[in-house]
């Protein structure tokens, strides 16, 4: 299974961005998918999780500002970003947990995707 993060880029103060988060493999279900962050010198951090149940739970910093929400049909996952602030700045990854099939057997997976970068300028 592998995931593969887009969407990243420049954007002003104020603005908006969708990151999107792809993945890909014998997927037979997809659980929780969370999306993180990690600012230079910084933790990684968590911004918004989603479950197979549709719950979302999101960072303090940006609730009210993000939303994620998936598509189970394209095994994909969002993350719409508005009112953006310099401090939104960080790699974004995204990191989805599941069960797949290897050929024989269902098997659990955790993956983490490559990360996409978003900058914010003042």
């Amino acid at each position: 299974v592998q995931l593969q993060a887009s969407g990243g880029g420049l954007a002003q103060a104020g603005g908006a961005l969708r990151l999107s988060c792809v993945a890909s493999g014998n997927i037979a279900r997809i659980s929780d998918v969370g999306w993180f962050r990690q600012a230079t010198g910084n933790e990684r951090e968590l911004v918004a999780m989603t479950t197979n149940s549709d719950d979302k739970n999101y960072g303090d910093s940006v609730k009210g500002r993000f939303t994620a929400s998936r598509d189970t049909t394209k095994n994909t996952v969002y993350l719409q970003m508005t009112s953006l602030k310099p401090e939104d700045t960080a790699i974004y990854y995204c990191n989805a947990a599941g069960i797949y099939h290897d050929g024989e057997f269902y098997r659990p997976f955790n993956v983490w995707g490559q990360g996409t970068e978003v900058t914010v300028s003042s």
